[in-house]
């Protein structure tokens, strides 16, 4: 069985997959898996940009979404009737042909992964280039990323990689096949200073604490006072700073439902 892993941690933004679908599936009939895609409108790959924290505390990540080709496509629950169909390499597919007409089809896909083809009176979405997988090769998405963020092939191949993966939104029970390594998660960030020098102070010692499951983390802040505490999950936590010859500094039940940037941090002299 087929499955693609994307690493988000390797993704520059470049756009490349994307690029490439629209190249592959713009004005090229594909049958029986898929008629030709429209200039605008459609993006089969589709390349979002999640943006974490403020000013100057922000990082920005991408993240490519396919369809997620479903073990337990929705899609193919509604259909009913053969319109939509899992291959036996796990890929899923829209029927051109049978699915004519079946609008409702768009909104079943809780991931928002099928469009509608107005001009064909049509829904649509990735096929994974079942076409190419026939031929022996690579989705061009995979096959056009530089960072080689997008790996596609099989599941057995891949187990190392999906072991250590995610799918979006488990809960919706759907059993995606397409894996995530390093999927965005919360930061907390800011910045530490002495006031009566108004000065950076570098190798404080920053704690922060999960109230609920005790788990915590350590980090220094480097030459120029900052600190970074990643890969969070949202919660509330105990924000701590000590360094020798200063108050110790504290915030508690701090809300982390997002990334956050603290700002800057003054230390009082003992």
């Amino acid at each position: 069985m087929k499955v693609f892993v994307i690493d988000v941690a390797k993704c520059n933004g470049c756009y490349n997959c994307q690029l490439v679908c629209k190249d592959e599936h713009v004005d090229n009939d594909w049958s029986p898996y898929a008629k030709p895609q429209p200039d605008t409108g459609h993006f089969w790959m589709k390349l979002i940009d999640i943006e974490h924290g403020s000013v100057p505390k922000v990082k920005i990540e991408y993240q490519a979404r396919p369809c997620m080709h479903c073990d337990n496509a929705k899609c193919i629950e509604v259909a009913g009737d053969g319109s939509v169909y899992k291959r036996n390499d796990g890929l899923v597919i829209i029927d051109p042909e049978k699915a004519t007409g079946r609008r409702d089809l768009v909104d079943s896909c809780p991931y928002g992964a099928i469009y509608w083809n107005d001009k064909l009176n049509l829904p649509q979405k990735c096929t994974g280039c079942a076409h190419l997988v026939d031929a022996g090769e690579v989705p061009r998405c995979v096959e056009a990323c530089a960072t080689e963020a997008i790996k596609f092939g099989e599941e057995e191949e891949l187990k190392e990689l999906i072991s250590r993966a995610e799918v979006l939104q488990p809960e919706l029970g759907v059993k995606p096949r397409v894996y995530y390594l390093n999927l965005p998660k919360f930061f907390v960030a800011g910045e530490v200073y002495d006031p009566d020098i108004d000065e950076v102070l570098e190798g404080a010692q920053v704690t922060l604490i999960n109230n609920e499951t005790g788990q915590s983390w350590r980090e220094t802040t480097d030459d120029f006072g900052d600190f970074w505490i990643r890969r969070l999950n949202s919660g509330c936590y105990t924000l701590k700073i000590e360094k020798n010859g200063y108050q110790p500094y504290q915030v508690q039940d701090l809300k982390v439902d997002k990334s956050i940037n603290i700002g800057s941090i003054a230390l009082k002299r003992e």
